[in-house]
C-alpha cells in the first residue's frame, strides 16, 4: 500500500477534490468488523458507521462473498433487462416494509435519488389539479440535489442555489401545526422519523399517528424518509414500524447497501399506480451488483437478529452514556442504534475530535448534539471500548 505522508494526502486532496467538503480527518485505507485504520497504522472505533451507511461494520465477509461473486457473473446491465437479484431484492424489501401484493419498487443510487423520485410521485398525486401543496417539516434534511434541497427545512442549504422547485412549505414539527397545514390542496406529506442531521431528533409522541390519519382522510400521501433511519437502525426494519402505520410512501438508500450506492423508493396500496411507463428512471439503478449486496446485507441482518440487536445495544449504549455522570450530557435523543447525545454547551466539534484523537469516531451533527450511529454488529467489546474512550474525551474537555 502507497505511504502517502500526511501533508501529501491532504496537499493532493485539496488540489483534485472540489471544495465542497471540509478538510478530511484522517486518511482511512482498512476496516474490520467495527474498526477501522488510518494510513499511519491508527486504529479508531467506527461509531459513526459512514453516516449509517455500514450496517454490518467494515469487510464482513457476507458482503465481501456477494460483491466477489456477482461481480465475477454479472455487474451491470441496461434498464432494458431483468436480473436475478434485482428482483429478489425487490420482493423483499416489499416483504420487511409491508407493502402487501399492491406494492412496488423504484431503484435508484442514493437517498437523495430516492427522494427526488418521491417528489415527482408527490406531484402525480393532483386530484385534477386541486392539489398543489407539498409538505415537510422544519430542519428536515432529505438530499442536496435540487428538489430533495426544496423539501429540506434548512434554509442555509436552500439560498444559494434559489430558485428551488417550487410548491414546498414546511412547518413545525408540532401537532398543531400539522392539523393546521394539511388539508384537501396538499398533494403529499414528506416526514423523517427521526431528524437526523436536524440533531437526532424525535417527532413529538403521536405525531405520526395523526399524520397518518389526517392523510387517509385529505387523500394526502404520506411518504416516510427512512434513508438514514432503516434497515434496522432503530430496532425495527423501518422506523415507522414502531407506530404501527403503514405510509403511502418509503424512501430508502444507506444502510441497505451496506457501503454499496443504492437507493430505492417502495409504494404502498393506491400510491403504486401513479408511476406511469417512461416517467422516471436510472442507468445504473437496481443493477445486479449493488441488488445482490443488499440482498447479502439484509439478508444477513435477518439472519443474525441485527434488528434485536440494534435494539438492544442501543439500549445499553444509552445507559453507558447518561451512566458516564458527565456535566456536558443533557439528554440522550432517538431509538436503536440512531442516537443524538444533547450537550449542555455548543462544544460538540470540540467533543468530537477529542473523540477522534482517542481512538473513537463519532460526529458533530450540530453544536450541541454528537451522532452515534456504530455498525448494528456491535456487540459487548466495542460497547466496553466506546465508554472508555467516549469517556476520556468528555473528561478532556
Amino acid at each position: 500500500m502507497a505511504d502517502f505522508g500526511t501533508e501529501d494526502w491532504r496537499n493532493r486532496f485539496s488540489d483534485a477534490m472540489m471544495h465542497t467538503i471540509a478538510p478530511p480527518l484522517a486518511m482511512l485505507v482498512r476496516g474490520e468488523g467495527c474498526y477501522v485504520w488510518d494510513d499511519e497504522g491508527t486504529e479508531y472505533l467506527d461509531f459513526l458507521a459512514g453516516i449509517a451507511v455500514n450496517s454490518l461494520g467494515h469487510a464482513h465477509p457476507d458482503l465481501v462473498a456477494a460483491v466477489t461473486d456477482q461481480v465475477g457473473r454479472l455487474a451491470h446491465v441496461a434498464n432494458y433487462f431483468a436480473s436475478p437479484p434485482q428482483l429478489e431484492l425487490a420482493e423483499r424489501l416489499k416483504r420487511i416494509t409491508g407493502t402487501g401484493p399492491a406494492g412496488r419498487v423504484y431503484f435508484c443510487n442514493s437517498g437523495a435519488e430516492a427522494n427526488e423520485a418521491a417528489f415527482k410521485l408527490a406531484r402525480l398525486n393532483t386530484a385534477g389539479g386541486r392539489r398543489t401543496r407539498i409538505l415537510t417539516l422544519h430542519e428536515s434534511f432529505h438530499g442536496r440535489t435540487m428538489g430533495a434541497l426544496a423539501l429540506s427545512g434548512k434554509p442555509a442549504m436552500r439560498e444559494p442555489f434559489l430558485p428551488v422547485p417550487g410548491g414546498v412549505e414546511h412547518i413545525d414539527a408540532t401537532l398543531a401545526a400539522l392539523e393546521a397545514a394539511l388539508d384537501d390542496t396538499v398533494a403529499a406529506l414528506f416526514l423523517e422519523p427521526v431528524q437526523g442531521e436536524a440533531g437526532v431528533i424525535d417527532l413529538p409522541d403521536g405525531f405520526l399517528l395523526r399524520a397518518r390519519e389526517l392523510c387517509t382522510r385529505h387523500g394526502v400521501l404520506l411518504i416516510i424518509d427512512e434513508v438514514q433511519t432503516g434497515a434496522g437502525r432503530t430496532g425495527a426494519w423501518f422506523a415507522y414500524q414502531h407506530d404501527g402505520i403503514q405510509p403511502d410512501a418509503a424512501t430508502l438508500a444507506k444502510g441497505i447497501g451496506g457501503g454499496l450506492p443504492i437507493g430505492a423508493l417502495v409504494t404502498f396500496g393506491a400510491a403504486s399506480e401513479l408511476f406511469q411507463r417512461g416517467q422516471h428512471g436510472s442507468t445504473y439503478a437496481g443493477n445486479p451488483l449493488v441488488t445482490a449486496t443488499a440482498n447479502a446485507v439484509l439478508g444477513t441482518i435477518e439472519r443474525d437478529g441485527l434488528v434485536e440487536n440494534a435494539a438492544h445495544r442501543g439500549d445499553q449504549l444509552r445507559e453507558i452514556i447518561t451512566g458516564l455522570g458527565s456535566p456536558l450530557i443533557a439528554e440522550v435523543r432517538g431509538r436503536g442504534l440512531l442516537l443524538g447525545v444533547g450537550l449542555t454547551e455548543p462544544v460538540a466539534q470540540r467533543l468530537a475530535a477529542a473523540a477522534l484523537s482517542h481512538g473513537l469516531i463519532v460526529n458533530a451533527a450540530n453544536e450541541s448534539t454528537i451522532r452515534i450511529a456504530p455498525p448494528l454488529i456491535v456487540g459487548d467489546a466495542e460497547l466496553a471500548e466506546f465508554e472508555r474512550r467516549f469517556g476520556l474525551a468528555l473528561a478532556s474537555l
